[in-house]
C-alpha cells in the first residue's frame, strides 16, 4: 500500500529536506518507487532552466521514478524569506486548495513512499488567512516532525506537537536531527523528547558532511514508515 507523509520541522533550517531525502533514499535502496513534493519553496536561484531551489532539487534527485521539477516544486519564489511575502511580492496569492492539488497529482502516480515537505514550522502563513498546517489538514495525510537538536528543542517540539493534534492530524514519528553538535546535555535532551512526544522516534541523525541522503538513510528507521500495522501513533 502506497504510504504518504507530511513533513514539518521544529522550526527552519533544522533538516527537513535532509530527513526528508534520507527516507526517500532508504526507500530506493529496497527498491521502492519514491515521490516527492515541495509545494512552495522560497530561496530559489535564477538558472537557465527557470528558478530553482537546493532543497527540492535535492528531493528530486530522490525520486524514482524521475519527477519533472515543476511538478515537485509547483510555486517557486526567489527572496530567501517567509514564502507569503515572497508571493505577494511576486504578484502570486497562496491558497492551501491550489497547493493541495499539486500534491494530489502527485499523490496520483501511486508511488510507494511519497513526501510532502513543507517550508519553515507548522505554522508558517500561506496567505492573510492560512498556514502551512491548512495545507497539511487539506490533505490529512500522516506527519512526521523533524527536531533539530538545539537549545529549546523540547518546547519547540512540544508546541509543535500540540498544534499537530489541534488541527485533527496524527503524528507517525519524529526524528531527532543534530543541528549544533555543540548542544549541552544532548542525551538528556534525546531521553526527555523520547519520554512526552507521544510517537516513536524514527532515528537519531548525526551531523552529516553535505547531508548526503545515503548516509542520514543509516540512521533512520524506514520500517515504521512502510509498515500501516506499526501503530505509530504510540
Amino acid at each position: 500500500m502506497p504510504q504518504r507523509y507530511f513533513i514539518t520541522g521544529t522550526d527552519t533550517e533544522i533538516g527537513k529536506t535532509t530527513i526528508a531525502a534520507g527516507l526517500l533514499h532508504a526507500a530506493r535502496q529496497r527498491g521502492l518507487t519514491t515521490a516527492a513534493v515541495k509545494p512552495v519553496a522560497a530561496g530559489c536561484e535564477v538558472t537557465p532552466d527557470g528558478l530553482r531551489n537546493d532543497d527540492a532539487l535535492a528531493l528530486q534527485a530522490e525520486c524514482s521514478p524521475p519527477l519533472d521539477y515543476a511538478v515537485l516544486n509547483p510555486v517557486a519564489l526567489a527572496p530567501p524569506i517567509a514564502p507569503h511575502i515572497a508571493a505577494r511580492e511576486a504578484g502570486l496569492q497562496l491558497s492551501a486548495a491550489r497547493l493541495a492539488d499539486a500534491c494530489f497529482r502527485v499523490f496520483e502516480r501511486g508511488a510507494d513512499l511519497t513526501l510532502v515537505e513543507g517550508a519553515g514550522g507548522w505554522r508558517v502563513p500561506l496567505n492573510d488567512d492560512q498556514t502551512l498546517a491548512d495545507l497539511a489538514k487539506e490533505l490529512g495525510e500522516p506527519v512526521i516532525l523533524v527536531v533539530g537538536l538545539r537549545l529549546g528543542c523540547i518546547n519547540h517540539a512540544l508546541l509543535t506537537v500540540e498544534a499537530i493534534a489541534a488541527d485533527g492530524l496524527r503524528l507517525a514519528g519524529w526524528v531527532a536531527n543534530q543541528v549544533d553538535p555543540q548542544m549541552d546535555r544532548q542525551q538528556h535532551n534525546l531521553e526527555t523528547l523520547k519520554a512526552l512526544l507521544p510517537a516513536p522516534c524514527l532515528g537519531v541523525v548525526p551531523r552529516v558532511e553535505g547531508g548526503r541522503p545515503a548516509a542520514v538513510a543509516e540512521h533512520l528507521a524506514l520500517d515504521a514508515l512502510l509498515d500501516p500495522t506499526a501503530g505509530l501513533s504510540s
